[in-house]
C-alpha cells in the first residue's frame, strides 16, 4: 500500500517582534490589576510603532496601577534597550486611553457579582455568565510529550533558542526581533523528517551574513532539532532577503492579538477568531480556549484518542455552553458522541467554575504571551494539567 506523505508548517516569532511586543504588555498590564483585584475586568489592547506605545480598551477595577512603567519595564525586558534599536524603552512615548466596561456587557456577566467601591460583596461562580458569545478550540495530539502538534512545539524552541542566545551575548550582534518557521513531512500521520527550517533574525548592521548563518545554524537550529529527524536533504533558511537590520516597531506597527495561529497550534486545528492577551478569564475567548484545551488534552492522556480537537461555543450572559462538539479524526476508541458524553460528565465548561477550576484569577498571563499558551511544561499551567485521565479510563472501563 502507498505511504501516505505530506507536509505541515507552522512558524513562532521572538518576544521582540512588534504584534508580541503588544500581547505581552497586555497581559503585564493584566497581571498587574488582577494581582491586587482578582475580580477587575481587564479588556486591553496595545499598539506599538516607531516611538510609540499606546495602550486602550476598558477596566472596572478599584485598584490602581502604572501603566506607563508596565508598558517601559516590558519593554526593557524584552530588550529594545538602546535608541539605535529604533525603540528604546526609555524614550517611546506612553499614551493611555481607557474606560470602563459597558454596562450592557457587564449585567449580562454579573448576575450574582456585585462591586462597589472595588470590594467585593458577593459573587456566585457557578452563576457568571460568559463574557462574550463565541466558539472556542481546543486541541492534542500525541506528537510531543506536551500532546502539541511537532511543528508549532520546534518553532516556539527555535525562536525562544533566538532569543536566549541573543541576551546571554552569546550571539552579540543579534537584536529583539525576529521569526521562525517549521515544515515537517509526515509519513502515514506521523513525523518523519524536518523537511525546511526558516529562520528571520535581526541584526546589527554590520555583521557578516555567512557568519551569522552558519552560527544561528550551528548554536541556535540544531540544538534544538531532534536528531532523529534530521538528515543530509533538510533545507534551511536564514535572513533570506540578506539583510534584517530594521526591525521591532521601527519596521513594522505591532497590535495586541495578531498571532492567534502563533499563541495556540500553529494552524493544525482549527481556531474560533478571537484572541487571548490583554483579557481577563470573564472572557472566554480566553477561559473557554483554555478550558477547550485541557479537555482535549486529558482526552489523550486518558489513551481515548491520538488526536482530538475540541470546539465550545456560549452566548453572552449565559452560563452554559450552547454545544461541546469532539472530533478525532478517526483515532478515537470510542465514537465521538461517546467522548463527548464523557467530557460533560467530568468537566464544568460554565465560565465560573473553569475560572474556579482552573485557579485563573491569578497573574499567569504576561509568561504565556510569547511562545505559545500550550505546551509548556516549565510553567505549570492549570490548563495543561492532565489531573482527569484517570477518571475518564475508569469510566470507559466500567462501560
Amino acid at each position: 500500500m502507498k505511504k501516505n506523505v505530506h507536509l505541515f508548517t507552522s512558524e513562532s516569532v521572538t518576544e521582540g517582534h512588534p504584534d508580541k511586543i503588544c500581547d505581552q504588555v497586555s497581559d503585564a498590564i493584566l497581571d498587574a490589576i488582577i494581582s491586587k483585584d482578582p475580580v477587575g475586568r481587564v479588556a486591553v489592547e496595545t499598539l506599538v510603532t516607531n516611538g510609540i506605545c499606546m495602550v486602550a480598551g476598558e477596566v472596572t477595577t478599584g485598584c490602581y496601577v502604572e501603566i506607563p512603567i508596565i508598558c517601559r519595564e516590558v519593554i526593557k525586558e524584552i530588550g529594545y534597550t538602546r535608541a539605535k534599536y529604533g525603540f528604546d524603552y526609555e524614550t517611546v512615548g506612553v499614551l493611555v486611553s481607557l474606560k470602563e466596561q459597558s454596562k450592557d456587557i457587564a449585567r449580562g456577566v454579573d448576575k450574582a457579582l456585585e462591586i462597589r467601591g472595588g470590594e467585593v460583596v458577593k459573587e456566585d461562580l457557578e452563576g457568571l455568565g460568559a463574557g462574550d458569545q463565541g466558539l472556542m478550540f481546543g486541541y492534542a495530539c500525541d506528537e510531543t510529550p506536551e500532546l502539541m502538534p511537532l511543528p508549532i512545539t520546534l518553532a516556539h524552541r527555535l525562536v525562544k533558542k533566538l532569543a536566549e542566545v541573543r541576551k546571554t551575548g552569546e550571539l552579540s550582534y543579534l537584536r529583539p526581533d525576529g521569526k521562525s518557521q517549521v515544515t515537517v513531512e509526515y509519513e502515514d500521520d506521523k513525523p518523519k523528517r524536518i523537511h525546511t527550517v526558516l529562520i528571520a533574525a535581526q541584526h546589527s548592521p554590520d555583521v557578516d551574513l555567512k557568519q551569522m548563518k552558519d552560527e544561528i545554524i550551528e548554536r541556535v537550529v540544531l540544538p534544538i532539532l531532534p536528531e532523529e529527524l534530521v538528515d543530509d536533504k533538510i533545507k534551511y533558511f536564514v535572513n533570506p532577503t540578506g539583510r534584517f537590520v530594521i526591525g521591532g516597531p521601527q519596521g513594522d506597527t505591532g497590535v495586541t492579538g495578531r498571532k492567534i495561529i502563533v499563541d495556540t497550534y500553529g494552524g493544525y486545528s482549527r481556531h474560533g477568531g478571537g484572541a487571548f492577551s490583554g483579557k481577563d478569564p470573564t472572557k472566554v475567548d480566553r477561559s473557554g480556549t483554555y478550558a477547550a484545551r485541557w479537555v482535549a488534552k486529558n482526552v489523550v492522556a486518558a489513551g481515548l484518542a491520538k488526536k482530538c480537537e475540541v470546539q465550545i461555543a456560549y452566548a453572552i450572559g449565559v452560563a452554559q455552553p450552547l454545544s461541546v462538539m469532539v472530533d478525532t479524526f478517526g483515532t478515537g476508541k470510542l465514537e465521538d458522541h461517546a467522548i463527548e458524553d464523557l467530557i460533560l460528565s467530568h468537566f464544568d465548561l460554565r465560565p465560573g467554575l473553569i475560572i474556579k477550576n482552573l485557579g485563573l484569577r491569578r497573574p499567569l498571563y504576561k509568561q504565556v504571551a510569547a511562545y505559545g499558551h500550550f505546551g509548556r511544561p516549565e510553567l505549570n499551567l492549570p490548563w495543561e494539567k492532565t489531573d482527569k485521565a484517570e477518571a475518564l479510563k475508569k469510566a470507559v472501563a466500567k462501560k
